[in-house]
């Protein structure tokens, strides 16, 4: 009774304040003196007609036949039905969790199982150039035959592909018009949290729509959105058919290109996410002048810090940074003498926060161009000159020799400490196949993992490749059997692991 009670008191307090609010924006407050002494931001007094006006012709409708918004594989289309998509899921459904902000499905059939008409669906996109070049969302056009733009002025102009670039997500389309309204970039670097935002599209088909909002974060990597990721979070309503639409500041500059939606039932839930200037400037160029984008490559493998790994690789305390997990013969960085476990803590002068904006540097960098890299190796810094190549497609990247051919299956007693927990044996062809492993990879698989162990806490999974234990190279069951007896019971220990084909260090911290 007392938590409902208390409840009630909190909600009766939040209700209050909208009408607060109201009081301070509508209730005889007029721009100026009173404002600012109220403590009114001065863009709340006078509204935002002025940059409306100036951004919403430059923002258009697209209408896509045959693909586009909603279909692409591995994002979770929302429920057709009316104009806002259905009803949200029930107790069964599973919730949508990541979406991106898309347009309900096309309609259905005719009644009887006769013929259906194409799939439709609708996005937004953002004039850039005045001759007709239009960015958007690569999900938005993706697979599309029909691709219609509809103008802030109703007038329609059919649309081709420029070029799209599936790892930002972002796509150029053109039509055939001159002396359009078009938008300028903002400097990211100008950007910041608590900034107020408007997000402007179409979403649910209404085109021309302008919600309001403030940034809510900066940098927002590991989203699982896109390859490249460095987002803007905004809690600016955005909905189904927002996708490709424009985040503008107070300037009426372009911001971001909004993108995906955190929701559980398919509509805005204050979660928003915008690629920004600083990474779509470059893609948008490079796809508008070629249709293609080039990326630097360093030919590294690179992960996260933990706290346990830094105490393990004895870096200081509150140190920067990404970890390299491997090197790549073939890349630039081996030649440079970049080596496993080398921390990479500045790039070209710029101190490395994270490994979203690590791959982002480098991605941005000309090829060709040298990069002075400053990593930490065994507690002492040094600086590597690297020639940043031009990144190889998936493809090349994901090409595997053939394995060894003799099978080995034997197994061995487990140590007395945190490791006793997994059960390994040696690799064999089969597994190395079947694990996406290279060929010159050796150590010993983990066959299991029991359940509640520090192990499985630390994300340890059966088809882990062990190559290392502590940093001592394990080649053979019997080099993993005394690598692993040396740690001691109560000891954590740091194994670098294979796990299908990407190097990676892992923490295992006893309990």
């Amino acid at each position: 009774m007392t938590y409902r009670h208390r409840r009630r008191k909190v909600l009766s307090v939040l209700a209050g304040i909208p009408m607060i609010a109201a009081t301070l924006l509508v209730g005889g407050m007029q721009p100026g003196s009173q404002a600012q002494a109220a403590g009114v931001p001065p863009a709340f007094a006078q509204g935002f007609s002025e940059i409306v006006k100036a951004v919403t012709p430059a923002v258009v409708n697209i209408a896509v036949t045959g693909g586009g918004e909603g279909r692409r594989e591995g994002r979770r289309q929302l429920p057709p039905g009316g104009p806002f998509g259905g009803p949200p899921p029930g107790p069964g459904d599973e919730p949508p969790g990541m979406e991106p902000p898309g347009g309900p499905g096309g309609p259905p059939g005719p009644p009887g199982g006769g013929p259906h008409r194409p799939e439709q669906s609708a996005g937004s996109g953002v004039i850039l150039d005045p001759n007709g070049y239009i960015v958007t969302n690569n999900h938005v056009v993706e697979g599309a035959t029909q691709i219609t733009v509809t103008l802030s002025d109703r007038r329609e102009f059919p649309a081709k592909i420029i070029g799209t670039d599936p790892k930002t997500d972002l796509a150029i389309i053109k039509i055939e018009a001159k002396d359009l309204a078009s938008m300028k970039w903002a400097d990211y670097d100008e950007l910041h949290v608590g900034d107020l935002v408007l997000a402007v599209g179409s979403p649910f088909g209404l085109s021309s729509t302008v919600t309001l909002g403030i940034i809510s974060a900066l940098g927002r990597g590991n989203v699982g959105i896109a390859d490249y990721e460095d987002f803007i979070q905004t809690d600016a309503a955005i909905n189904p058919g927002n996708s490709g639409g424009a985040l503008v500041n107070m300037e009426g500059k372009l911001i971001g290109i909004n993108t995906a939606i955190f929701s559980r039932t398919g509509g805005s839930e204050g979660i928003g996410f915008a690629i920004p200037s600083s990474i779509a400037t470059d893609i948008v160029e490079s796809l508008t002048k070629t249709g293609k984008v080039v990326r630097g490559w360093m030919g590294v493998a690179i992960q996260e810090i933990t706290p346990a790994l830094a105490k393990s690789f004895k870096l200081p305390e509150q140190r920067k940074g990404v970890l390299i997990s491997d090197v790549n013969e073939n890349g630039p960085s081996h030649s440079a003498g970049m080596r496993r476990g080398d921390v990479v803590i500045a790039f070209n002068g710029k101190e490395v926060q994270s490994v979203s904006q690590l791959r982002n540097l480098v991605a941005r960098m000309g090829v060709g161009k040298d990069a002075d890299i400053k990593i930490l190796r065994e507690g002492k810094e040094q600086i590597l000159k690297v020639k940043v190549a031009e990144r190889p497609s998936d493809e090349v990247l994901a090409k595997r020799e053939p394995g060894p051919a003799a099978p080995q299956t034997e197994t061995v007693k487990p140590p007395d400490n945190v490791l006793a927990s997994l059960r390994v044996q040696m690799l064999d062809a089969a597994m190395q196949s079947q694990l996406n492993i290279p060929a010159k990879t050796s150590g010993v698989v983990v066959s299991s993992v029991e359940a509640g162990s520090a192990a499985e806490s630390a994300g340890l999974q059966r088809g882990d490749v062990i190559q290392e234990v502590n940093h001592e190279v394990v080649k053979s069951l019997e080099e993993y059997q005394k690598a692993s007896a040396k740690v001691k019971k109560d000891e954590m220990v740091v194994l670098l692991l294979s796990r299908q084909g990407n190097n990676l260090f892992v923490a295992v911290n006893p309990k």
